[in-house]
């Protein structure tokens, strides 16, 4: 799997623990969706491609500020427990995020 696949599955998956424990809502909304799709579409553009560091440590912020914001707080969120709802993915994501 590629860094890009797998920086997609991690930032669907802190949207959807997101929406789940914090929203209290089953599947995620319009709003979280389009949120995801946004993260997903601004991944597959980057000009770092493979040699991306995360997007938190990127010189060039490639998001909209009303994405930015939506962003920043989901991740703020989601970041602390992703070691209670998502073990494999904190792990593998602050591995990356270390390495550089």
């Amino acid at each position: 799997m590629s860094k890009i696949e797998r920086e997609k599955q991690t930032v669907r998956k802190m949207i959807e623990l997101y929406c789940r424990h914090h929203l209290h809502q089953e599947t995620m909304t319009e709003e979280y969706l389009h949120l995801a799709d946004y993260a997903c579409q601004r991944l597959d553009h980057c000009r770092f491609g493979e040699k991306k560091t995360v997007c938190k440590r990127c010189p060039i912020h490639c998001y909209a500020p009303q994405e930015r914001e939506a962003i920043r707080k989901v991740m703020r969120w989601t970041g602390p427990r992703m070691m209670i709802y998502a073990p494999k993915a904190a792990i593998i994501h602050t591995y990356y995020m270390l390495k550089r």
